[in-house]
């Protein structure tokens, strides 16, 4: 890491006389203001790291998987106003990302910005950020990872009801998905841009189809609009008015990642304009497409005290499948929501694997050595 003595200032001045970044020398002098070396292959533009934002807020997957939650949480009305709200919350997250990204664009994300601003104790201070940042971005990929294990348990049991996944097989799967997402990721680097575009297009297909075939299809009935957007029961949480925030769980969850392309400012063409930028538009971007995927589930959504009955604790299979009234109209749904979470995946280890190998740079986690190594066929 650079040193302690660097004036923030001092950094910023000299980081405006070499924008904007137009070419690899000039993006390698911004790095070195930073006081690191260019290592990482600049294959990334704006597109590309919103797609990779919107691959990993995953958002049929990401308000789908966890679900069961707003069901708990009150239902329609938790649903529809709770993705309103964490919208403008995140939003508003989103920005105060945006500036520290804009005037740091290093892979170390939170624990540089913190090095660089902290009055005393810089090195203890980012430290303890980096930490904390790293086990987040490890926690939320293993999550993304259980949550895929669980959604194709609850996806088979629409076929056969009376069968259930162990826990060790749902562990085994689990780890067949970490291992599958590492090894894409570690090898197929040059091709991971693709693979984010290929998911936020796969995404807005998807939403689309979900849209108009449960609209069409309606097997459960249609509530009208006062109740798709504000039937409210608190009677399943035994939490009283606070089963609201509840609800507001999967919408959080969804959006809850939001910073994370922030390790990929090494990666990227003009980073100081181009990752604040799409780490703002994500949540507008996504928020906007959510309500195409949320609002006709309301709309069809089946008595709330059957779902929650749902095997595997998996609301949306059964929703599907209630809603198209056959177990082949559920899955060739739930089929599209499975692709996207394995994009989900890939993008969220990626990104993961950028704050990983940023601390490692910096010598802050054990085996540095190993985890910081890179190669020339960008592996």
């Amino acid at each position: 890491m650079a040193s302690a003595g660097d004036d923030s200032k001092v950094i910023h001045e000299k980081l405006r006389e070499t924008s904007p970044a137009r070419n690899n020398s000039v993006q390698e002098g911004q790095l070195e203001v930073l006081g690191y070396k260019q290592e990482l292959t600049r294959n990334r533009s704006l597109w590309t790291l919103l797609f990779q934002s919107l691959a990993i807020a995953a958002i049929p997957y990401g308000e789908g998987g966890p679900l069961m939650s707003a069901i708990y949480g009150g239902g329609q009305l938790s649903i529809f106003l709770g993705w309103i709200v964490v919208l403008i919350l995140d939003e508003c997250i989103a920005l105060s990302l945006s500036e520290f990204a804009s005037r740091y664009p290093t892979s170390g994300g939170p624990s540089y910005w913190v090095f660089q601003l902290a009055p005393k104790g810089k090195i203890t201070l980012a430290y303890i950020t980096g930490w904390v940042w790293l086990i987040g971005n490890w926690t939320i990929t293993l999550s993304v990872n259980f949550g895929f294990a669980s959604l194709l348990s609850g996806t088979v049991s629409m076929y056969h009801p009376d069968f259930t996944l162990s826990a060790w097989q749902l562990l085994l799967i689990f780890y067949a998905i970490c291992i599958c997402a590492f090894v894409i990721c570690a090898f197929g680097n040059k091709w991971l841009p693709m693979v984010d575009t290929a998911t936020a297009a796969w995404t807005a297909l998807s939403i689309i189809i979900i849209m108009i075939a449960l609209s069409v299809v309606a097997d459960t009935g249609r509530h009208p609009a006062s109740f798709a957007l504000g039937n409210y029961d608190k009677s399943f949480s035994g939490w009283g008015g606070f089963t609201f925030f509840i609800g507001l769980l999967p919408v959080a969850y969804c959006f809850s990642a939001i910073g994370m392309i922030a390790s990929m400012a090494e990666e990227c063409h003009d980073a100081p304009v181009k990752v604040p930028n799409a780490i703002s538009l994500c949540v507008p971007v996504g928020g906007i497409a959510g309500l195409f995927f949320i609002i006709p589930i309301c709309v069809t959504m089946p008595p709330l005290e059957d779902v929650i009955g749902a095997p595997a604790a998996q609301a949306l299979p059964y929703i599907f499948h209630r809603v198209m009234g056959s177990p082949g109209g559920g899955l060739g749904l739930i089929f599209l929501v499975l692709v996207i979470t394995l994009g989900c995946s890939i993008s969220i280890t990626n990104a993961a694997s950028r704050c990983t190998w940023a601390m490692a740079r910096d010598n802050a986690i054990p085996g540095a050595k190993l985890w910081v190594r890179s190669s020339n066929h960008d592996v």
